[in-house]
């Protein structure tokens, strides 16, 4: 017989740092990824967090502000993972909404917010999980679902949808893709993303719906969420993170509970 009691935790699971405090990142070459960052919920992770000038350090001691900073290298990144725990058919709606600001400017970096099948301690965007140049995106990972925003792209401020893996076929064509909203130095933005069982899934920027596709994320392959910011050049590229929730409904598998 099926085991239906709720425990504690009951049917939810959700994940959540405010960035008040707790694991800093500091000087983060002296110890390899993954590390401990924020109130423990989340792990440090990047390429870019294998050198000394890299880190991740509290901004805002009121609101709770970490600045995830990659080193000066190009194709290096610097952010924050969780496992890969997540099956979309199994346990959404899951949601993933985060604060986020780029504190100096926008160029020579390339930026990701969401989930995909791509978990390594020393993870980078191209090569690993996609790239975006001029209008094309370039599908690495073959699953992926969030924002993206790149300053190779043509629309190098704007907010981009990514998608691979559903049964709706990845776009690559980024003016397909554009969510006709500006990321603006210096300035938050609120990103929120649905997917739903079914596998349709809903962007969400400063509390407006900007993007709804059915198909755009597998049903069944187990993902990670994300957020992560990648140097282009050589100018340690940074991005301040505010709050990141993540919510998602438990699977009750006899076998594990």
């Amino acid at each position: 017989m099926a085991n239906t009691i709720q425990q504690a935790g009951g049917g939810k699971i959700e994940l959540f740092d405010d960035f008040t405090g707790g694991n800093e990142i500091l000087n983060a070459g002296t110890v390899a990824p993954p590390l401990p960052v924020g109130n423990g919920t989340f792990f440090g992770v990047g390429q870019g967090l294998a050198e000394t000038d890299s880190g991740a350090e509290v901004q805002n001691a009121l609101n709770g502000v970490y600045r995830f900073t990659a080193t000066d290298e190009a194709e290096h990144d610097s952010g924050w993972t969780t496992p890969i725990m997540f099956d979309v058919g199994l346990m959404g709606t899951i949601t993933a909404e985060c604060r986020v600001s780029f504190p100096t400017s926008l160029v020579t970096r390339e930026f990701f917010f969401g989930f995909s099948d791509v978990q390594t301690d020393l993870a980078i965007l191209e090569g690993a999980i996609a790239h975006g140049v001029t209008s094309t995106f370039t599908l690495t990972a073959s699953d992926i679902c969030g924002f993206w925003l790149s300053s190779e792209l043509t629309a190098n401020a704007e907010w981009h949808a990514i998608h691979n893996g559903g049964t709706t076929t990845g776009v690559t064509d980024t003016t397909l893709l554009d969510l006709d909203v500006d990321a603006v130095a210096a300035e938050f933005d609120i990103l929120r993303l649905e997917l739903d069982s079914n596998g349709t899934a809903r962007w969400y920027i400063n509390g407006a719906l900007v993007k709804t596709l059915a198909g755009a994320v597998s049903t069944s392959v187990n993902l990670c969420c994300s957020g992560l910011v990648e140097e282009k050049v050589t100018g340690s590229a940074a991005a301040d993170w505010d709050y990141v929730r993540i919510r998602a409904n438990r699977h009750w598998d006899d076998d594990n509970a």
